[in-house]
């Protein structure tokens, strides 16, 4: 009979998760005794104090990462080897507070909705009824997106640094549940904000399946959920391989439903385009950081040895998530849904940095690793993407938000700042060199080159040329085409959108000309840990 084993927990490297959770279950006890009042205000005080003072902890805990062996990998497992805090997961988790608080900064603005936020005045109301009239005369607003939406942040944290496939599911769950939540809590157009939760729950919950699936099967083969056990069940050839490649098959819907890739797009320009423009802004960002970030462990820890089973599926998911991507964001009529369909290419150049995996004897010295891309590349388009949908919220009409493009005609010379903004975030989505996208793509597409995978480079740089036709045309459309009508309004946000829009310009300036200190620390971060 064997001795029971006394679980241990390493508090110290988890302390920026420990952080995310508790202030989420202060926010919980806020909304039960504060009076509606008073909530407002203590929320996102106490979201942004606690998404800083994670980073704050995250940041000091990456420079007490311990060498690992001959100094390509820092880091330790905690947790009984359940979650990997190592280079890349401290990177990606300093990633995603640092968005997260440009997300929680975009949920407190008020001055857009004349006095309120974004979210729905009361969610349980029927849209169009009387009650819902009551609700927004009365100003009532939903305080509770900011505990869900720390929840969602603590989930995107521990997606990534997940080590075996249990925790792996937990984390996407708990990322995933809150984001399905607030989609449905737009204050306006509130029945196509229901209609993209719907979807989105619906077919989240369908991939999930698919995910677990796959758990099951890859367990009935390595006789593990553990990463490194599964990866000595692949590397020993014992198990039986249709089990393998079925699991990993499904395992991989599960994620690639996540980052938006075709052919598991369908939900992306629903979602993006129903979603309040905050959240939008935020899960386009963190979402993707979140996923990309455990894809990586998942295809390079528990199935690195295994290459063969996963990077033909790689090769044709990333060039279907190009072109569907770039081809349809041409033919979009709806600024959000044509960021949406642009988020579905870039997915697709993200997984050509994916296929640059090679092994350290592989690599000469100097050279750029697949991770390190991918790292940068997140950190590029997380900020771009953050920042571009913050300028959709600005332009209004009467209704609300003016999506439509034919309504951003003329935007040059009603608000040249505003405009010149978003062409900078969009020139930095087409990879228009002194910017970020450019060096993104760059790294990338060289680490692709470099393991041989050059025919999808050659597809991506091809579908870097038809994006760029739409990014241009809203360009083109913003300076250069006449007004309809009385033009666009741009509603004068306050110093929190205003704040997140100018930090991002900023990155993405800073990026593009002096990319060598980020770059530098993806590559400090080191390989991922077993």
């Amino acid at each position: 009979m064997n001795d029971f084993v006394k679980p241990t927990v390493e508090y110290a490297q988890l302390l920026p998760l420990l952080i995310v959770f508790g202030v989420a279950c202060l926010g919980v006890l806020v909304e039960a005794f504060l009076p509606r009042s008073q909530r407002y205000a203590t929320q996102v005080l106490l979201t942004v104090v606690g998404l800083v003072a994670a980073l704050v902890a995250a940041v000091t805990l990456a420079t007490r990462l311990d060498d690992l062996g001959d100094g390509t990998a820092r880091g330790q497992l905690a947790v009984m080897d359940a979650l990997a805090i190592d280079g890349p997961t401290v990177f990606l988790w300093i990633l995603v507070l640092g968005l997260g608080i440009g997300g929680a900064l975009l949920f407190a603005e008020r001055r857009l909705e004349g006095g309120l936020t974004a979210f729905a005045g009361q969610a349980s109301t029927v849209p169009g009824s009387e009650s819902e009239r009551r609700a927004s005369a009365q100003g009532l607003e939903h305080t509770e997106v900011y505990p869900l939406l720390l929840l969602a942040i603590g989930g995107m944290m521990l997606f990534p640094a997940a080590n075996d496939l249990i925790m792996m599911f937990v984390a996407l769950e708990v990322l995933s549940l809150p984001l399905y939540l607030m989609t449905g809590l737009a204050r306006r157009r509130r029945l196509l904000s229901q209609e993209a939760a719907l979807k989105y729950f619906l077919l989240g919950a369908f991939s999930t399946g698919f995910f677990v699936y796959g758990m099951a099967l890859v367990y009935g083969f390595a006789g593990s959920f553990d990463f490194a056990s599964i990866n000595e069940a692949v590397a020993s050839g014992d198990g039986n391989s249709a089990l393998l490649a079925i699991g990993l098959a499904l395992l991989s819907v599960g994620v690639l439903f996540k980052v938006g890739a075709a052919p598991f797009q369908a939900w992306t320009p629903d979602v993006y385009q129903g979603a309040p423009t905050p959240l939008t802004a935020f899960m386009s960002a963190g979402t993707k950081v979140a996923a990309f970030g455990a894809m990586a462990r998942l295809l390079y820890v528990a199935f690195g040895v295994a290459r063969w089973s996963w990077e033909p599926m790689i090769w044709a998911v990333a060039i279907l998530s190009m072109l569907v991507g770039a081809l349809l964001a041409i033919v979009q009529s709806d600024v959000k849904r044509m960021l949406a369909y642009s988020a579905v290419a870039h997915t697709g150049f993200i997984l050509t940095g994916i296929l640059g995996v090679q092994s350290a004897a592989e690599l000469s010295a100097g050279q750029i690793t697949s991770l390190q891309a991918v790292l940068f590349y997140l950190t590029s388009y997380g900020i771009t993407s953050l920042g571009a949908f913050a300028v959709v919220g600005l332009v209004r009409d009467a209704s609300g938000e003016a999506n439509a493009l034919s309504r951003w005609a003329g935007l040059g010379k009603e608000s040249p700042i505003v405009a010149g903004v978003f062409a900078l975030f969009l020139l930095a989505m087409a990879g228009i060199p002194l910017t970020s996208g450019f060096v993104g793509k760059w790294t990338v597409f060289a680490a692709a080159l470099s393991a041989g995978a050059w025919p999808v480079v050659v597809i991506a740089v091809g579908a870097s040329l038809i994006a760029a036709f739409f990014y241009v045309r809203v360009i083109y459309l913003m300076y250069f085409s006449d007004p309809i009508g009385d033009g666009p309004a741009v509603t004068h946000p306050s110093i929190l959108t205003a704040g997140t829009i100018a930090v991002a310009a900023a990155f993405t300036v800073l990026l593009g000309v002096v990319p060598g200190p980020v770059l530098d620390l993806a590559g400090r971060a080191g390989e991922f840990i077993r």
